[in-house]
């Protein structure tokens, strides 16, 4: 048996109903309709009058929500002129009627949301999703900063460097998938809570791990967390926007992206250089300062979850749900919130009537009372993992399958983080090969008895011949020594960062706490010489690397280039359509692209990633509101998840393709890059207009 339950909306009366059609159900137009002579009736509708501000609503107090009566017949019959009951029906006509009501209830809520109008309730939740969002781009920029030193400092060999980036962004395209189709079952808030406060206590635990292994799946199930911040956070305000502001000030929420960029960029300058931060206990603790780094990335994301706990949930999603009570309380609350910041605190909230769609039972096996508790566990999982995988497969049902696709492609070919991921990679090859270009040559070079107490930087020695030579607290930096011979020599407190011995000769040399191992020491021979108290862990290398402050200057400064694009595409995004602005931000971006081919200098690629990043964040912010408000609301979180999944699946395969070419040429990640962002965007300009769309 089915209920079909109704608030009463005072804008949908009709004052020329007849007497004798008041308690029947009215088989034309679906609706309960007022008795003036009803007792019940008239006490609900007093009690939406004489309010003030000092009003407050408590669990069982329903203003405004009168009786319903469930239509059933006393006989259990189907009498003459009388809906015929739920269970008459095929699951077909069950589902038009939900469809029906799905309809209804959209053009409902619209005027709800204009009459509760646009003020303080958004701005407060504006700012509290704001510090999610922001901890989903810092999450994306930490793993970048903290790449280099944390495989340094952990010793990570050559074959695991580079798994971070990748791993962090599988553990995110999970984590959207599975936050965002949640969302649709339990809650826009309540998932929002529980994957957040994920990131943050596996964010914060990643700092404090020693092992690379651990670390990896500390960060992993961090990105799994902060997975769903980005599809429930736009599905949650979306559904509190009326029609004419939710284009605009979505697209102002993106800024918080940029801002967590802009922070991480800023905590990265401040902290990761400065080991005088770092401590030790003994060799086997380390805490050098990019730990500290991580542990300032995770206040955003604890920031937001202090603050969500005091937000309500999405009113709309617990219309989906059949939470009507719970959901007019929310909207209630908007309203007076709303018009107490105004100034206007008679202002009586006048809703008294919603459409609440046809609730269709599920056929879920149910579980054994005195089964293993764990059992339970197990099963409740089961349960809501089934019904995520059945609510995305209704993404791809009629009329939203296309949409699906097309949506899938677009987030893919935007996303594919062309630039994003291997600009800084680029980067870093212009200034080797600078360096490279100043390296000092010395061949057939013959010292003996010299005291080496000194660096020695950016050298090549061929064939040479150290005899008797003492080196003695020193570091060698970027130095290559091939087919040389140390006889009788002395090493003392040596560090070696980027240097090697190939096809070397060791002979009578002693060795005492230095790092040169096994695997410096390429195709050498070593004889009558002795190794002593050799250093373990890995030597830093930023505090004298050139290029650390760089490297930190450029992505703020690629990040801040993001707020012209912003504020342009938050203006004009209600004026000039959401298509317009994707299909064009994402031309525009594919041929800024390509003319980094003929980039040559650091100066000539960083303006181009600083023109990307303005022309490629209006196609972020159009596509984000686009996916908003394709998708109904029973699958809007899961819809926006998968899309958001496929984001992230674009970016493995950017760290994976562009980081193995990068080095060879930058011909064909630019090639690649510019043609998907094209094709992307060629693709986003067949998308149906949202602007005139309510929420499904």
């Amino acid at each position: 048996r089915f209920e079909l339950k109704y608030f009463y909306y005072n804008r949908f009366q009709n004052e020329d109903e007849e007497d004798d059609n008041y308690n029947t159900y009215g088989q034309q137009d679906g609706h309960y309709a007022d008795n003036a002579g009803n007792d019940e009736d008239e006490a609900s509708s007093d009690a939406t009058e004489g309010h003030d501000d000092e009003d407050e609503i408590y669990e069982g107090e329903y203003q405004g929500v009168p009786a319903h009566s469930d239509g059933k017949h006393r006989d259990g019959q189907v009498a003459l002129g009388q809906p015929v009951s739920d269970s008459l029906k095929s699951r077909k006509e069950l589902e038009n009627e939900r469809q029906a009501d799905e309809e209804e209830l959209a053009q409902q809520y619209e005027l709800i949301m204009q009459e509760c109008g646009h003020g303080r309730f958004q701005w407060q939740l504006f700012f509290v999703l704001g510090l999610a969002l922001m901890s989903d781009g810092v999450e994306v920029f930490v793993v970048g900063f903290v790449l280099p030193s944390a495989e340094t400092d952990m010793c990570v060999p050559n074959s695991g460097a580079g798994w971070l980036g990748s791993i962090v962004y599988l553990g995110m395209m999970f984590g959207a998938f599975f936050w965002g189709g949640l969302s649709d079952k339990l809650g826009r808030k309540q998932c929002l809570l529980i994957s957040m406060s994920v990131n943050g206590f596996f964010a914060f635990l990643s700092s404090f791990v020693q092992g690379y292994s651990m670390f990896l799946v500390c960060r992993m199930v961090s990105g799994f967390g902060i997975g769903g911040a980005v599809p429930i956070v736009f599905s949650y305000f979306a559904e509190v926007l009326a029609r004419e502001k939710r284009g605009e000030h979505l697209s102002w929420l993106c800024m918080f992206w940029m801002i967590g960029g802009i922070y991480a960029s800023a905590m990265a300058w401040a902290i990761i250089p400065h080991y005088g931060w770092s401590f030790s206990m003994g060799s086997a603790y380390q805490f050098h300062s990019w730990r500290v780094f991580v542990v300032v990335c995770a206040l955003p994301c604890v920031s937001a979850v202090v603050a969500l706990t005091f937000m309500p949930e999405s009113p709309r999603f617990f219309l989906e749900v059949g939470k009507h009570d719970e959901a007019w309380m929310v909207l209630k609350h908007i309203h007076d919130t709303n018009m107490r910041a105004r100034g206007e605190p008679e202002r009586v909230f006048t809703v008294n009537r919603i459409k609440i769609p046809k609730q269709l039972d599920e056929l879920v096996e149910m579980q054994n009372e005195s089964a293993n508790p764990v059992l339970k566990v197990l099963f409740k999982i089961k349960t809501e993992l089934r019904g995520i995988w059945l609510t995305f497969m209704k993404c791809f049902n009629y009329p939203v399958r296309d949409n699906t696709i097309k949506l899938a492609v677009v987030w893919f070919t935007l996303s594919y983080y062309g630039l994003s991921v291997w600009f800084p990679d680029v980067i870093k090859h212009l200034q080797a090969d600078e360096y490279a270009s100043r390296v000092k040559l010395h061949n057939s070079e013959h010292i003996e008895d010299f005291t080496f107490n000194f660096t020695l930087e950016n050298q090549i020695h061929r064939n040479g011949v150290f005899l008797n030579d003492r080196f003695i607290s020193m570091k060698f930096k970027a130095v290559t020594f091939i087919d040389s011979s140390f006889i009788n020599c002395y090493f003392e407190d040596v560090s070696s960062v980027g240097s090697f011995f190939k096809n070397c000769t060791f002979v009578d040399s002693f060795f005492y706490n230095t790092d040169i191992d096994d695997a410096k020491l390429t195709n050498s021979r070593v004889i009558n010489s002795s190794f002593h108290h050799n250093k373990t862990g890995c030597q830093m290398t930023f505090d004298d690397d050139y290029s650390a402050y760089w490297v930190y200057f450029v992505n703020f400064l690629g990040t801040l280039a993001v707020l012209p694009g912003n504020i342009v595409s938050a203006l004009l995004m209600d004026k000039i359509g959401r298509l317009s602005m994707l299909g064009g931000s994402m031309v525009l971006s594919g041929i800024s692209c390509f003319f980094l081919w003929f980039g040559t200098s650091e100066s000539m690629m960083i303006f181009m990633l600083c023109l990307y990043n303005g022309l490629s964040i209006s196609a972020w912010n159009s596509l984000d509101v686009v996916t908003a408000e394709l998708y109904p609301t029973d699958r809007r979180g899961t819809g926006f998840g998968f899309c958001n999944a496929m984001c992230k699946l674009a970016a493995v395969l950017g760290n994976l393709i562009f980081g193995s070419l990068v080095g060879i040429t930058k011909a064909i990640p630019i090639l690649m890059a510019s043609t998907v962002l094209v094709g992307g965007g060629l693709v986003g300009l067949r998308l149906p207009d949202t602007r005139a769309n309510v929420l499904m």
